[in-house]
């Protein structure tokens, strides 16, 4: 599943003429596009789908939709590690992962 994840932006900058930004997502931090929202500042929250801010959202709501998510298992599924996933829904780690991990 992919959701529409709220996040705090917590720094700002250009990258090769491309507004990016480190968003907080109730304590995973992920690389996002801004150029939908071109006068979000740090410390704003904003809505983000597959890798791009598209929404301007308030404080109290982000928080209330991440502890939603949080509640409900739903930030684990979409930021968790997917072969933590595939190995719990399947069995055992691929070899490679599985060495990766030691």
């Amino acid at each position: 599943m992919c959701l529409a994840v709220p996040g705090r932006v917590l720094d700002i900058e250009e990258r090769d003429g491309t507004r990016m930004a480190n968003v907080d997502f109730g304590g995973v931090v992920k690389e996002v596009c801004l150029e939908y929202l071109q006068d979000i500042q740090v410390g704003e929250y904003a809505i983000v789908h597959v890798g791009f801010a598209l929404q301007r959202l308030d404080e109290e709501s982000a928080k209330q939709t991440l502890e939603l998510f949080e509640t409900l298992g739903m930030l684990q599924e979409e930021f968790g590690d997917p072969w933590e996933a595939a190995a719990e829904a399947g069995g055992a780690l691929p070899p490679a992962h599985e060495e990766a991990r030691k």
